[in-house]
This record gives structure tokens, C-alpha cells and sequence, in this order.
């Protein structure tokens, strides 16, 4: 059965280590003169003290962490990072409503970038500093940072990476799961640092360079302006914001050969070269589409396309433009885009391109086999067949995401909301994007839901940037069987 107290253990050690990030956050206070010190105090205290107390109240436990206990501790560990986080915003007044404050930080930890915010400008900036790092440590995971750290306490962690890297088939850079991890913050870190610097070279100052270098590396589109970055009416800013989102929405694996100059993986790796071919077709047809319909010089379009095609599709959510302003077309083109998601294995949410490309595959495998009924054809990807239960578990998946759309589009119209904006809020935050179509569109947000309403998008935010399943089966009878 499961072993809770390890379980509990884990989950105390995560809070210990949300409790420390708030306290980092501190400086940021101090530096402008704010009054956000004792809120982050308190904040960062209370996460500290209650994980210490679960960490050291289960000390002595056996440490062999089963793959249902990987499951549990994935989704617990973030629904308590949301329910924590949540607190500077409580503490410092900037968000009083608990409602308000948990949705803010949920779409933070998920990379959502649905924001409450009305007038982000006038927030604190160590507030707006923890808004970006809730982001900035969910991109990757918290779970996967922990995993560098699990075995100094005795305790393997592949279960959790199974459980909470993005994809169908997570590709390992080293055979020793805690060196994987330790290699994926360590490209994290260097394409944060390195878009940080080119972001201040652009003009931007020191701390919107820190925080939009968070928040793009996350593909989690949290600014710190309320027009976000259309605020910098800057073609160096957009493309540098366009080219670390098109990174983050990529394999990390592949970045990782791609650091070490072995090019060859790279452009063999074919759900690479579909990401890539994806990206440029819907780039130069919405350039087309924008050059004649919108009046726009080549340049302009080609600026405006680049920047919201890929952020859409790599989930980030940031935002040049109000798209929903442009002829109808390039809102249905935008639309369609919600459902493709990055690469596996990258920071993005959505169906993820893998997926895609798997299922495509197989359907016109299909017509072949109804042409030749008698003969063997697989599925091949990177030149190998694909075996028949990873074909199962995309088509699985695609079924279940897509009825999760539908059933979760009536809730929400059931509340007073429109077909567009049903399906735009939906969309949004099961994809993990942050904005969508109708009245939560790229200048509008999500103040004007009603709590249930909330509620009910912070947990399709939960499990779309957990895969569906890995939330999904804890509602199994047969999971919490012996």
C-alpha cells in the first residue's frame, strides 16, 4: 500500500524549500524601500516551520517510494505549493481574497499565466518578484529540482520524474536520475541568465529583465506590466522574447546536445524538425493573412505572427498584440494553435507536438493498412517503431483531453458565459496558456469569474500542466486498492 509517511516526508521538504524561495525574495523589498518584508517574513516562516515539522516528525521511514507514490506526491506537492504560495499575496494585502490569491499563484506554479490583476504596475516589486519565481520553479519542476536533492536524503526519485516531466516518453541525459536533473536545471538556469542579458541590453531595466527571463523560460507569460510586453514597443525585445520561448517550448534533451555542439541528434530528432516546421508554416501564413488584411508592412506582420504563434504554441501567453482584434480567421487560426502545445519533454503544456505527430502518423498508417489490409506497417519515429502501448496511451490521452474540454465547456457556460468564452477560458487554462478567446482574450483577464468558477479553472490548470493522468488517476477506485 502506500507509504504515507515517506509521502509526508517529501512533501514536508518541498515546503521547507517554497519557504526559502519566499525568503529570497526579501532583498528585492529591502532594495526598493517596500513594506513587503514582514509579509514575506511571515509567509516564508509559516512554509519553513510546517515542512520542518512534517520532515522531522517522519524521520526513520522506510524509503521505497512505489510509482503510486511518485502520483500522490506530484499532485499534493503542487496543490500545497499553490495553497502556500498563496500567502505573501494574503499577507500583503495586494491580493486579500484567498480565491483571488490561490488562482493567482496556481496559474503561476502551472505556468498558466491567467492572471486576477487589474493593475499589476501597482504591485510591490518583491511581490511581483515571487509572482514571476512561482513560474520560474514551475517550468521545470519542483518536483524534478527536488530530485538532485531526494537522494542526500536516502530516497530514489524516479518515480517522480515518470510522474511529473511533460511527455509520453521523457528521454534521460544520464542513466542516474538525480545527474538528469541536476543537467536540466543547469540548461534552465544558463537560458535565463542568458536571455536576462539580452533583455537589459535592449533597455530593459534589471528587475523586468530578471522577471520576464523567469516567466519565458516557464512558458508562463506572467509580466510585470499590465499590457505585457506590448508595453515595450521594441522589435529587439520581441525577438529575444521570441527566441527564448521557442527554446523553452523545445526537448530540453535536445538543447542539451545542441550545448554541446552535437548538432547531428538535433536535427535527426524528428519531433524537433516537425516543431520547427509547424512554427514557420502558421508563422508565414499569419504574416500573409496580417499583410493584407491588416494593412501591416512585411516586417510588422512577420513581427506580430512570429511572436503569437509561438506564443501560443509553446503555452507562454505573452502577449504584442490583441489578436482577437485582427479579422476573425487569424482568431480561429490563434484558437486551433491552444490545442498543439511545445515538445515533449520542454516547459510547455498543451497536447504537446509528440502527440500530434504520433497520432497523425497513425491515421495515415490506417489508411495504408485499409489499402493493404494483409500487411505489417508501423508507426516509426526517429526511424524506430513505436510500440503499440505508447500509441494507446497518446490516443488515451488526446481522447481524454479533448472530452475534458467538452464537459468542462458546459460547466463553465452553465455559469453565464458565452460559447466563445467557454471555450476560450478552457482552453486557456487546461492548455495552460493564460489567455484566450472571448472575454478572457489577451486585454482582458480573469477577474470577473465567479469563485466557483475559479476554482473549477485552477484544477484544469492542475491537470493540464500535470498531464491529466497523473491527477486523473487519483479519482481511480483501483488506485487506492491494495
Amino acid at each position: 500500500m502506500f507509504n504515507f509517511r515517506l509521502i509526508f516526508r517529501v512533501l514536508g521538504f518541498l515546503l521547507l524549500i517554497e519557504g526559502i524561495f519566499m525568503l529570497l525574495c526579501i532583498p528585492v523589498s529591502l532594495i526598493y524601500h517596500e513594506q513587503e518584508i514582514f509579509s514575506l517574513l511571515i509567509s516564508g516562516g509559516i512554509s519553513i516551520i510546517v515542512g520542518g515539522l512534517i520532515w522531522l516528525s517522519t524521520t526513520g521511514t522506510v524509503k521505497n517510494l512505489q510509482t503510486r507514490d511518485g502520483y500522490l506526491i506530484v499532485t499534493m506537492g503542487w496543490l500545497l505549493f499553490s495553497l502556500f504560495g498563496s500567502l505573501p499575496f494574503i499577507f500583503s494585502g495586494t491580493i486579500p481574497s484567498y480565491t483571488d490569491a490561490f488562482f493567482e499563484t496556481v496559474s503561476g506554479f502551472t505556468t498558466t499565466g491567467a492572471s486576477i490583476l487589474n493593475d499589476i504596475e501597482s504591485l510591490p516589486h518583491a511581490i511581483l518578484f515571487w509572482r514571476s519565481m512561482t513560474q520560474w520553479l514551475g517550468g521545470m519542476g519542483i518536483i524534478v529540482m527536488s530530485l538532485a536533492i531526494l537522494p542526500l536524503l536516502g530516497i530514489g526519485g524516479m518515480q517522480l520524474f515518470i510522474a511529473e516531466v511533460p511527455g509520453p516518453v521523457p528521454d534521460k541525459l544520464h542513466p542516474r536520475i538525480k545527474e538528469t536533473a541536476k543537467r536540466l536545471w543547469g540548461i534552465y538556469i544558463i537560458f535565463t541568465f542568458a536571455e536576462m542579458i539580452m533583455l537589459l541590453i535592449g533597455g530593459m531595466s534589471l528587475f523586468d529583465a530578471i522577471c520576464h527571463s523567469f516567466t519565458t523560460m516557464a512558458t508562463g507569460g506572467y509580466s510585470t506590466k499590465q499590457l505585457s510586453i506590448a508595453h515595450w514597443d521594441s522589435p529587439y525585445i520581441h525577438y529575444v522574447i521570441t527566441l527564448f520561448m521557442f527554446l523553452a517550448g523545445t526537448n530540453f534533451t535536445i538543447s542539451y546536445f545542441a550545448l554541446h555542439l552535437n548538432f547531428d541528434k538535433v536535427f535527426k530528432n524528428e519531433e524537433f524538425r516537425y516543431y520547427i516546421g509547424f512554427l514557420l508554416g502558421f508563422i508565414i501564413l499569419v504574416t500573409i493573412i496580417l499583410s493584407f488584411s491588416e494593412g501591416f508592412n512585411w516586417g510588422k506582420s512577420f513581427r506580430y505572427a512570429a511572436f503569437q504563434v509561438v506564443s501560443i504554441v509553446t503555452t507562454t501567453g505573452f502577449v504584442t498584440a490583441d489578436y482577437l482584434a485582427w479579422i476573425p480567421l487569424l482568431g480561429v487560426i490563434i484558437f486551433m494553435l491552444m490545442f498543439f502545445g511545445g515538445s515533449a519533454g520542454s516547459t510547455g503544456g498543451g497536447i504537446k507536438i509528440l502527440r500530434i505527430l504520433l497520432f497523425l502518423k497513425n491515421s495515415a498508417m490506417e489508411l495504408k493498412r485499409l489499402i493493404h489490409p494483409s500487411a505489417v506497417i508501423p508507426v516509426r519515429f526517429n526511424q524506430n517503431a513505436v510500440p503499440p502501448e505508447i500509441l494507446n496511451n497518446v490516443f488515451a490521452f488526446i481522447s481524454f483531453y479533448l472530452l475534458t474540454v467538452i464537459i468542462s465547456v458546459i460547466i463553465i457556460a452553465s455559469i453565464g458565459y458565452d460559447l466563445e468564452s467557454s471555450f476560450g477560458a478552457v482552453a486557456a487554462t487546461l492548455g495552460n496558456i493564460g489567455p484566450g478567446i472571448g472575454a478572457v482574450g489577451p486585454v482582458e483577464n480573469y477577474s470577473h469569474i465567479p469563485a466557483f468558477g475559479k476554482w473549477f479553472l485552477s484544477f484544469l490548470m492542475l491537470i493540464g500542466r500535470l498531464e491529466l493522468f497523473t491527477v486523473l488517476i487519483l479519482f481511480s477506485p483501483g488506485f487506492w486498492k491494495k
